[in-house]
């Protein structure tokens, strides 16, 4: 039976108060709350995850630091980058974890095929690469039967602070964004707003398709109180 999917835009979020937000989402939902889908950027912010190692993060500098609950290694966020926080009832709907995965990872590379970047998976090391640069990361954590987190893809930032980590704990990781691999100018994308705005539109619909059957979508542009 088809659901109804609540679609959060919420623009420029500080870290933390999101992140306990999707905790108490989590916490207090039931199996007759309808998923969500948060789409947003963070100020710069490292976060650190479950299997995160301090000798990663190598000089962070004036940027924080937050240890998460999420799986994963440390990772960057900051303006330019879209991040999307996926609750889904997993159990409600069937799906399994590493079909969860999946998922998303296709859902980014679909999206970057249409702006005509070939774009891969890597076997044991989540995310999606173009070439040997990693373009998108991915870190969940399941409770209750239900997902939170999710996933970062780097469009039009600055990516310096990732050079202050090993990113996703990888030593020397190069990494990318959409703004240095697209043709801006044929895809009729001049500034960073227009490429945050498309690529924000078709991630969201590769998302929206792959996550889940919705019967139809509520937008709203706050945060659950």
């Amino acid at each position: 039976m088809s659901q109804a999917l609540v679609l959060r835009q919420l623009g420029l979020q500080p870290y933390v108060p999101v992140w306990q937000a999707m905790q108490t989402f989590t916490s207090e939902r039931d199996q007759t709350t309808p998923d969500e889908i948060w789409i947003l950027s963070h100020p710069p912010v490292f976060t650190q995850g479950q299997a995160g190692k301090a000798e990663h993060l190598l000089a962070p500098g004036d940027i924080p630091v937050v240890q998460i609950d999420r799986g994963g290694q440390v990772t960057y966020h900051g303006p330019g980058q879209l991040v999307v926080y996926l609750l889904i009832d997993i159990r409600r709907s069937g799906t399994g974890v590493r079909d969860l995965v999946s998922g998303i990872e296709q859902a980014i590379i679909e999206t970057l095929s249409s702006l005509k970047v070939n774009a891969q998976t890597r076997a044991g090391a989540p995310g999606v690469y173009v070439g040997d640069a990693k373009i998108a990361s991915l870190g969940l954590r399941i409770r209750r039967g239900c997902s939170y987190h999710g996933l970062s893809l780097n469009v039009a930032m600055d990516l310096e602070p990732f050079s202050r980590i090993n990113p996703c704990g990888y030593q020397g990781l190069a990494v990318t964004q959409v703004t240095e691999l697209v043709n801006g100018e044929e895809l009729g994308l001049k500034t960073e707003a227009d490429y945050m705005h498309t690529v924000e539109k078709l991630l969201l619909q590769e998302l929206i398709t792959r996550t889940g059957v919705y019967g139809w979508i509520d937008v709203r542009q706050t945060l659950p109180t």
